[in-house]
């Protein structure tokens, strides 16, 4: 998820508010945990009721790609104006926009009367949750100006969606056991109860921040373009012509995109930080850990059920060991980064996702089930890891006025790589008679990236560490 904030001026003088305004921050905080709690928990909740899902529906595998990449897509892509929206019209405001957003969305999701329906709300899905995630953060910006009182409210926001992530498997094999569309609806009472709570926060201010029209939608069309020509060419052949147009559309939109930033006055991502080795290498790193970790769930979630005949509830709790140490590993990577500097617990959660993927493709299809269970401890703990530490080593080495658009880039690159892991992968696994060969092209795939990141973080330039 992204980390990147508003860079909404921050007044200090906390200690001097009103004993409402004390309660409004209060409200706030409450709200914005909770809001990022149900972002977290559905990044995880659908992959294991795929299998329910693919079954209501009469769908196959591409329907089933959609469902997970129709979120992904556009949450990628709206995460690179998201912050630009939050300074716009307020962080209070957009953090309300982009939750009710997403909580419509996902009671369209759970009425949804076929796939084409649920696909649409699942992108709508995707642009709230958003705009929920810097906003959530530059709304705690400004509701504690006091330095110690925002860190322990960043941390409690950590935590929240480390928590969230860790239930979102279980939550949705459990939901699943009644229907899978109650992994949709759970989100409006929660959203609910945080937009209720939202109510109380102080509005925030708004700052008059120009919006790139042009580069948003070439992003969200070159993304969408190459997201649909991977997955139907999976399905029909990569000959195929509208797999050939859409591959063609997808070039332009990225060459408009790429003059619109070269040449607008306020382009979303400057070039010249894209020019930066730490930030290209920075956004390859992440585009190859979410390859690597999204393209595991995606392909584990179907193996367990699929081929080892597990429930969905029992595919939930086999998540849970992974799921609950990742949540952990943030003040690893922080400890490690302290004391060797950041390249070093990248390189290590690197090496355990690649590792750990590899384990797999030894893995025959008759294997015990704990056995898979097992090796995606190190692939999840490692990601998790990795991830923390490039994020860091990233925004120690921009410059401070540039650390959210670096931040919204780096994750808006990491979903994509996870949106076309799922793309492809989903490609590999289409026929069930060859599932499983399938499923080792796919983690062989994924280790082979993973391992080519490594070197990529080796030409990073160190960060000098804290003694």
């Amino acid at each position: 998820m992204s980390v990147s904030a508003s860079s909404t001026s921050l007044r200090a003088g906390a200690a001097g508010l009103p004993p409402r305004s004390r309660s409004g921050g209060r409200m706030a905080l409450a709200a914005v945990l909770l809001g990022f709690f149900t972002i977290m928990v559905d990044a995880m909740i659908v992959n294991v009721a795929l299998p329910s899902i693919g079954d209501g529906f009469g769908s196959g595998m591409t329907g089933l790609q959609w469902v997970v990449d129709g979120y992904t897509l556009t949450f990628a892509a709206f995460l690179l104006s998201a912050g630009a929206i939050s300074d716009r019209i307020g962080a209070r405001q957009a953090f309300a926009v982009g939750l009710g957003l997403f909580v419509a969305a996902s009671v369209v999701c759970g009425l949804a009367p076929d796939l084409g329906v649920l696909v649409a709300a699942r992108l709508v899905q995707g642009a709230g949750a958003a705009m929920v995630v810097p906003s959530s953060l530059a709304l705690l910006r400004e509701t504690f100006p006091d330095p110690a009182e925002r860190a322990k409210a960043i941390a409690l926001w950590g935590v929240s969606g480390s928590v969230g992530a860790a239930a979102g498997p279980v939550a949705g094999g459990l939901l699943t056991v009644i229907d899978w569309r109650m992994i949709f609806f759970v989100n409006l009472p929660v959203g609910a109860v945080a937009l209720a709570l939202l109510k109380r926060a102080q509005p925030s201010p708004r700052r008059e921040v120009p919006f790139d029209w042009t580069g948003q939608v070439a992003a969200v069309a070159a993304m969408g373009a190459l997201t649909y020509a991977v997955i139907e060419a999976g399905a029909e052949g990569i000959g195929t012509p509208r797999v050939l147009v859409a591959f063609a559309v997808a070039v332009v939109a990225a060459v408009v995109y790429l003059v619109a930033q070269a040449r607008g006055r306020h382009p979303m991502t400057p070039l010249p930080l894209l020019r930066s080795r730490t930030m290209s290498l920075s956004v390859a790193i992440g585009f190859a850990l979410n390859v690597g970790f999204y393209g595991m769930i995606f392909l584990l979630g179907l193996y367990l059920q699929q081929v080892h005949g597990l429930s969905a509830l029992a595919t939930g709790v086999g998540f849970l060991p992974m799921t609950v140490l990742t949540s952990f590993m943030g003040p690893v990577a922080a400890r490690l980064a302290t004391r060797f500097g950041a390249r070093i617990p990248v390189i290590i959660g690197q090496s355990l996702m690649a590792g750990g993927l590899l384990a797999m493709v030894a893995v025959p299809g008759g294997a015990p089930v704990w056995l898979s269970v097992v090796l995606m401890v190190p692939v999840g703990a490692g990601g998790a890891m990795a991830v923390t530490a490039l994020t860091a080593l990233l925004l120690e080495t921009v410059p401070a006025e540039r650390a959210g658009v670096a931040s919204g880039v780096l994750n808006a690159a990491r979903q994509l790589g996870g949106a076309l892991a799922v793309a492809v992968f989903g490609a590999l696994v289409a026929d069930r008679t060859g599932f499983v060969s399938g499923l080792h092209s796919g983690l062989l795939i994924g280790a082979a990236v993973v391992a080519v990141s490594i070197v990529a973080t080796w030409l990073l330039e160190p960060v000098r560490r804290t003694r």
